[in-house]
């Protein structure tokens, strides 16, 4: 009786996206993923509010400087718990039970020995790289610290995010939004305490980050394991199943590169901005800080995408695909339309929250007057980007990416950027952002039109 009540309760948290009201299953599903990135986004938010409040602007830089370069190293291991939500959602939809334990299990110890790895190669990489970025001298140290601290966390962050993934393969949003209220608390709580308290600056922020990344970690882990249909996770099962892995490999490593790269190029950008000192650095931490709001809005509605996506793609319901890619679309769009525009508006007050320094200030305006007309374009390139995955088209979109916005980028600012006289060179600078956005987006909408070519446009049977 009591094995009937669990499954129970957790089919309930479950979404069979293959039937019933799409759009409203859509909103369902994408809402806690929305706010769920919002409370990851809050975690660095906090840091920043933290360390920009009680500290000096050269802690907000510090902390701020280190986002390219974190992002540049995870994002191959990122791109495997994309493969990972592929290919669960794909399994579930074709009722293939023995594949989707197979990938979930295989899923979960690739995330164990990444965070290792990775928490080996940020000891090693974290103060070169920083340097090779042209880091103030006045902000070195304590970016390194920062960065020493938050990879020694990086085998509890990488399961929560394989964890995740394979949750929102099975259609559940709900539980990891909840758990990450509960790491939000514990991550502010301890911000406040370390930092004044303890005056740790930023070894107490990222101190803070690891243990409340630590906590959502374990709650996800826990769910897993109590689960009672093929996504369950028997400890005693841990192994990487390696034709599991190839097939998430097949669609994650391309994501994880793209991502990467871009991840390179915004280094490349992030090398120029620091050539305008510490100032600079923390106002457009600052305005990052807000704009992020709409990359993880675009990201949760892209996760959206890629499971029902692959869902309606193994279960053959080629008509509700495409309605999902439609309707998601629409709503990406629309919210970062709105988003930027309620930037350039409110700009200073928004920003102040931050810091109050005048130049900081200036600073982040700029970037919001430059990127925010165009910024929906970036949530499109994202919806699109996670279409193509989704029916396994991983390769193109990344080769697409790579061209228009590392390599576009790569050239501006080794040529036509130095053109540039020194009093407009900034928002020269700026002015990639939106222009690669737009360019990636208008071509994976071209080849998004090639792929449906050769998908069906009436739903098919699949057999249990």
């Amino acid at each position: 009786m009591a094995v009937k009540v669990v499954g129970i309760k957790s089919r309930d948290y479950q979404m069979d996206m293959c039937r019933g009201p799409l759009f409203r299953q859509i909103i369902t599903f994408s809402v806690p993923l929305v706010i769920s990135g919002i409370l990851q986004l809050l975690f660095n938010a906090a840091d920043l509010v933290v360390v920009g409040k009680f500290a000096s602007h050269q802690a907000l830089a510090a902390v701020g400087c280190t986002g390219p370069l974190t992002h540049l190293i995870i994002n191959i291991f990122i791109g495997l718990s994309i493969g990972t939500n592929v290919l669960v959602a794909r399994y579930l939809g074709e009722k293939n039970r023995k594949l989707t334990s197979r990938t979930t299990h295989t899923a979960i110890m690739i995330s164990l020995i990444g965070g290792v790895m990775l928490a080996v190669i940020g000891l090693f990489v974290a103060r070169p790289m920083l340097q090779w970025m042209d880091t103030p001298a006045d902000v070195l140290d304590m970016a390194t610290l920062y960065m020493l601290i938050y990879f020694s966390g990086m085998p509890l962050i990488m399961l929560y995010n394989f964890g995740s993934a394979v949750l929102r393969a099975m259609g559940d949003t709900k539980r990891p939004f909840y758990f990450l209220i509960i790491a939000g608390i514990v991550n502010v709580v301890l911000n406040l305490f370390f930092v004044l308290c303890f005056h740790w600056d930023v070894a107490g922020v990222a101190t803070a980050t690891v243990i409340s990344q630590g906590v959502a970690a374990i709650l996800i882990l826990r769910v897993l394991i109590q689960l009672r249909d093929p996504c369950r996770v028997k400890l005693s099962n841990l192994r990487i199943e390696w034709k599991s892995l190839r097939a998430m490999m097949w669609i994650g490593i391309p994501a994880g590169f793209q991502a990467s790269c871009f991840s390179l190029s915004n280094l490349l950008i992030q090398s120029a901005i620091n050539s305008f000192g510490s100032a600079a650095i923390a106002g457009f931490t600052a305005a990052l800080t807000w704009e992020v709001i709409g990359f993880v809005t675009s990201a949760a509605i892209g996760q959206t995408v890629l499971s029902f996506v692959g869902q309606n793609y193994g279960g053959k319901q080629f008509g509700r695909l495409r309605q999902s890619v439609f309707y998601c679309a629409g709503l990406c769009a629309a919210f970062m339309f709105v988003l930027g525009v309620t930037l350039m508006i409110f700009a200073r007050p928004l920003l102040s929250c931050f810091n109050s320094n005048p130049e900081v200030l200036d600073f982040g305006v700029r970037r919001f007057m430059v990127c925010m007309p165009l910024f929906f374009t970036c949530g499109l390139m994202e919806i699109f980007t996670s279409a193509l995955r989704g029916i396994g088209k991983s390769v193109m979109p990344t080769v697409i990416t790579i061209f228009c916005v590392c390599v576009v980028r790569v050239i501006y600012i080794k040529t036509f950027w130095l053109w540039f006289p020194a009093d407009i060179s900034l928002e020269a600078l700026l002015a990639l952002y939106p222009a690669t956005w737009m360019l990636n987006a208008a071509i994976l909408w071209a080849y998004w039109r090639v792929v449906l070519r050769k998908v069906p446009r009436k739903n098919q049977l699949v057999s249990a």
